[in-house]
């Protein structure tokens, strides 16, 4: 852990410093005079991990040079809007431990994680109304729209094992893959260089970066699912074999399925329904091959990350650019 930690640090450096100060604004939006309030934001507060969301608003602040006073504050609520999003993915996942600590819903209850993980999003927005322009705030308003919306159609597509690619495509892309695009597309929309807290209408590089951005966040959230199906607990630090427990049915086993016999059709319906399974995912690794759709899913990902990569070319070289760049690597090589 402490290697990846290290691989986080070298690779955020043209950033560390605007990183540092954005964890001091989020520390400050996570306290609270209530004290059962504060107990549980300093719970959460241990769930920090990679802050790619965050790190990426202000890499592409820097490399697109168009760097503001307000792009902390804003990296800081895109951070405040994805703790919320975890807490509340814990509750729907039935999730046990992220980053190796208790989730909320495992500590203390699902009442308890829903109402703090809605108490995150109202601190996200309270603090956004306090920039310069309300545009930023609209943006992460339809954006937050999007992802709820997301979740609510996987919710309705579970146990669906004749789901399209492209439908799975375009649920990742609300539920996790939006916010990620309007990282990026903040990062280069916000501005001050006239000194007014500008916010870019209507501009071809901060839509270049949304959809760099998206393309990224889609790529990880399919590396998510292999992980969850074949990752260690102990290395990617959250409760894994999960999705299958919930009849998520993720890109890796809607490929196998697709060409797969309808013996192994039925032998993989019934590991996700049948009563009585313990373990559901190790029983699917165990019954199944899954390597075929774990290379494939693997593969559309890497197709991802170059079409992402091709988006940077308008952006000048720099120390950020490039860390934009190896972040692609970052996220199809990571195994946590």
């Amino acid at each position: 852990m402490s290697e990846i930690r290290s691989r986080i640090k070298e690779l955020l450096a043209p950033i560390a410093g605007d990183m540092e100060v954005m964890n001091r604004v989020l520390q400050a939006q996570l306290v609270d005079e209530s004290p059962a309030v504060q107990d549980m934001t300093s719970h959460v507060g241990r769930f920090s991990g990679k802050q790619l969301r965050a790190a990426l608003v202000l890499l592409v602040a820097e490399a697109s040079g168009r760097r503001s006073s307000e792009h902390v504050q804003v990296a800081a609520i895109v951070e405040m809007i994805h703790l919320a999003t975890l807490v509340h993915d814990d509750v729907l996942d039935g999730a046990e431990v992220r980053r190796r600590v208790a989730c909320v819903n495992e500590r203390w209850d699902n009442q308890t994680a829903i109402l703090l993980g809605d108490f995150l999003y109202s601190r996200a927005f309270g603090l956004s109304t306090q920039l310069k322009s309300r545009l930023t705030s609209q943006l992460l308003a339809a954006t937050t729209s999007r992802l709820c919306a997301g979740e609510i159609e996987q919710s309705t597509q579970r146990y669906d094992f004749e789901l399209t690619q492209e439908r799975y495509e375009f649920i990742c892309a609300a539920k996790t893959a939006s916010l990620y695009g309007a990282a990026c597309e903040l990062g280069a929309r916000v501005s001050d260089q006239d000194g007014s807290g500008s916010f870019a209408k209507d501009d071809e590089l901060a839509r270049s970066m949304a959809s760099f951005g998206e393309e990224l966040g889609l790529a990880f959230q399919i590396i998510d699912d292999c992980l969850d199906l074949v990752g260690d607990a102990e290395i990617v630090g959250k409760s894994v074999g999960t999705d299958v427990e919930d009849g998520k049915v993720t890109l890796p086993v809607l490929h196998i399925y697709a060409s797969a016999s309808e013996q192994t059709r039925t032998q993989i319906r019934d590991i996700y329904t049948q009563d009585g399974i313990q373990k559901r995912a190790h029983h699917l690794r165990e019954s199944i091959d899954l390597a075929p759709g774990l290379e494939y899913a693997r593969a559309r990902a890497e197709e991802l990350v170059d079409r992402a990569m091709e988006r940077l070319d308008v952006l000048p070289d720099s120390p950020a650019r490039r860390t934009l760049k190896s972040i692609g690597d970052f996220v199809l090589g990571r195994n946590w």
